[in-house]
């Protein structure tokens, strides 16, 4: 049976990059009806902090990637040490000053990478490592290894910079009398710039990606962008179908460069394509964890609402601006409605109100052919109206 995991350290919230290595693992197990391991590396114990653990379990089902079973490293450390000690008995390994190293018997090492193919290791940079440190905890190769190989792990799936750590690992594996997984490294993901990922350009927790109002499904697809296509020219596509899709083998091996430009149009068609009743309940949730919602608002017009902006934003973060005056009446002018309000036009403007209060129907349709006609016999153009009834109505010159 096909087994993957994702093996996150709790020293800090949960980034775009290992997003995407636990997407592409668990998409990896789910196309070869497989399971799916979450292992917790908290074996630093002065940098783990539980918050992170949380973090990191809450953002990963936020996204939709559960897991089979879930462990934590920092319970597994006399198993760490019952195998140290047996490479010592062994005479793989030895003591010294309470850690204990590890003896690399290397040999020309290669291995069939899914995504880039053949990859020869020649040498190692030294001929030992410690695997046990003098605190008692476990270095991260040799406790990886044997939590892979004890977990059952059939292909582990990580990123690009562990390339390095490989034939340290199959050695170990080795030594142990383990069988060595199958391996696929990503490739790294960039700034738009082209350089490493920052705050600026993209690295910020996928917490952080929800609490600004993108969707799950959108950050997944867009996830799936960063170095795997569905092919056709086709970029919007949801995990049920991209997993019958996906294939390991077709992630591309260069680095994926971070749009957020990019992200926030996924995000958008996410918005104008989910259903308007699903879409609505996730925006009312979203909109009531910032305290943003009156307590009274009905539920249909709510969604009338949601349904007259969601072809107008991009993240649901902006619905706390655009639709405020949907809302409330305290809205603030912008600087920039003050010249559009200059012209007094209030004797049309009252004229227009009581001919829209005497229509036989109400509707966007009705009004705005009522509005061309009235501003065309008022020797008018129907911009002259439509701006300064934008203004009074939201406060802004640009809306719906």
């Amino acid at each position: 049976m096909i087994k993957t995991r994702f093996a996150p350290s709790p020293t800090g919230f949960l980034h775009i990059g290992a997003a995407r290595t636990a997407l592409f693992s668990w998409m990896f197990s789910r196309k070869n009806r497989g399971e799916f391991l979450l292992r917790i590396e908290d074996t630093d114990r002065q940098r783990s902090k539980q918050e992170y653990v949380d973090e990191i379990i809450s953002s990963l089902k936020w996204l939709g990637l559960e897991w089979n079973e879930i462990i934590y490293q920092s319970k597994r450390f006399e198993l760490y040490r019952e195998y140290a000690h047996r490479l010592v008995k062994e005479g793989k390994a030895y003591e010294k000053e309470g850690a204990v190293f590890f003896r690399y018997v290397f040999s020309r090492i290669e291995i069939d990478d899914l995504i880039r193919g053949k990859i020869i290791f020649s040498e190692l940079p030294k001929p030992e490592d410690v695997i046990i440190k003098s605190d008692g905890s476990p270095a991260y190769n040799f406790c990886c290894v044997i939590d892979d190989a004890l977990g059952g792990i059939t292909h582990v799936i990580r990123g690009e910079d562990h390339i390095p750590n490989t034939p340290k690992q199959v050695l170990l594996y080795e030594a142990l009398g383990f069988e060595v997984p199958k391996f696929a490294h990503l490739p790294m993901i960039l700034s738009s710039e082209g350089g490493k990922m920052s705050k600026r350009f993209g690295a910020v927790s996928i917490r952080e990606y929800k609490n600004m109002g993108y969707l799950p499904s959108a950050v997944t697809n867009y996830l799936l962008l960063l170095g795997w296509s569905p092919g056709n020219n086709r970029e919007i596509i949801f995990l049920d179908e991209a997993v019958k899709l996906f294939d390991i083998r077709n992630v591309n091996k260069t680095s994926a460069a971070f749009s957020i430009d990019k992200l926030n149009w996924v995000n958008s068609e996410h918005i104008k394509n989910k259903d308007i009743d699903k879409l609505a309940e996730y925006v009312k949730v979203y909109l009531e964890e910032k305290n943003f919602l009156p307590k009274d608002i009905s539920w249909d017009y709510f969604k009338k609402v949601v349904e007259l902006f969601r072809g107008r934003i991009n993240k649901l973060e902006d619905l706390t601006e655009w639709a405020y005056f949907c809302f409330y009446d305290d809205y603030s002018y912008a600087d920039d409605t003050r010249k559009i309000l200059e012209r007094d036009l209030s004797k049309e403007m009252a004229a227009l109100k009581d001919r829209i209060c005497t229509m036989d129907r109400f509707d966007r349709e009705t009004i705005e052919t009522e509005l061309r006609l009235f501003a065309k016999e008022a020797g008018l153009k129907a911009r002259d109206l439509v701006h300064p009834i934008r203004v009074a109505l939201t406060g802004k010159r640009i809306g719906p």
